[in-house]
């Protein structure tokens, strides 16, 4: 009588398996949503049509990239969390995603609790730049102009909780300087008022300040990342000016809402993962001033947590206080 009565329950479990194992073997077949918390144009925004655009050409279903910008990404990102975890819908986040906890008193949404990680895509080097004015041509020399000057320079950025400005503040405390924190509503406008001389100096993003730099506008003196970088060669890192360890890139990644099943987000590690290393897309990529990585879900998941963890000290040493 009891084998009788569990015999339902047994059968139901095995359906449920069996559906969700051909949902698996069958995704995709419909259309996928990349969403993508930045507006069109930005580079999280170029990556993403990369993706869609191989995806379709492989897969044969449409990749809809839905921008959503808004509240440095934040908005997109909640649409993404609170989205149903079946694979069809995922969002492209920039390294600013495992600081938001610290920046903003009201987050919607756990960086790492709410998400599934399916690939760390690219990163780009940010790099220290001054205004010809600046009689300095290298950082140790810039660092001697600015304790000379504690507290009387001022720097911008692309906004509050940017790469560029958690850049700065990491290279200030490395560097044992002191300058004062002008943000900006983005990288342009910063680099623009560089130009002009507005500011002394900035911690810009490679793509933003590679062209003035080759055109003799401003002056680079070193870059955040573990290696020279191919659009400005000649320029040092700091871990090869006397920083060991130093590394503050930006940083693209993929995510899925957290309940996403392992066989999807494995499945769509491996297709992006052949898109990477199509040779027109390393070109577009290589022209976008990024530097492709690659990772597996569970890399991705340990590089998010460390992340965290590293520019959460960095945050408090600087002492930026939440907003809102």
């Amino acid at each position: 009588m009891r084998l009788l009565f569990r015999c339902p329950v047994i059968a139901a479990a095995v359906l449920c398996l069996s559906t969700a194992f051909a949902q698996v073997q069958n995704y995709p077949n419909r259309s996928i949503r990349l969403i993508t918390p930045f507006p069109p144009g930005a580079t999280t925004d170029a990556l993403s049509r990369i993706i869609g655009q191989k995806m379709l050409e492989n897969w044969g279903q449409n990749v809809l990239v839905d921008n959503r910008p808004g509240a440095t990404g934040m908005i997109g990102t909640e649409l993404a969390a609170r989205s149903a975890p079946d694979g069809y819908t995922l969002v492209n986040v920039i390294s600013s995603h495992v600081v938001h906890k610290h920046l903003f008193k009201k987050v919607p949404f756990d960086a790492i609790k709410d998400f599934e990680p399916v690939i760390l895509l690219a990163r780009a080097a940010n790099v220290l730049v001054v205004h010809p004015s600046v009689p300095v041509f290298n950082v140790r020399d810039f660092i001697a102009f600015a304790k000379a000057r504690k507290g009387q320079l001022v720097y911008g950025s692309a906004g509050t909780g940017s790469s560029n400005h958690l850049s700065a503040e990491m290279f200030k405390q490395a560097a044992g300087i002191d300058m004062e924190h002008i943000p900006y509503k983005g990288g342009a406008p910063a680099v623009n008022d560089l130009l002009g001389g507005q500011i002394p100096v900035m911690m810009a993003s490679m793509l933003t300040a590679s062209p003035h730099v080759r055109a003799g506008r401003i002056r680079a003196l070193v870059t955040t990342s573990a290696k020279r970088q191919r659009v400005l060669p000649d320029v040092p890192t700091l871990q090869e000016s006397g920083f060991p360890g130093f590394e503050a890139d930006e940083w693209w990644a993929i995510l899925a809402p957290a309940g996403t099943p392992k066989e999807i987000t494995t499945k769509l590690n491996a297709e992006i993962v052949r898109i990477f290393d199509l040779p027109d897309v390393k070109e577009r990529i290589g022209n976008l001033g990024t530097e492709y990585i690659g990772s597996t879900p569970d890399g991705l998941g340990k590089f998010m947590r460390d992340e965290a963890v590293k520019w959460e000290k960095i945050i408090k040493n600087a002492g930026i206080k939440p907003e809102g």
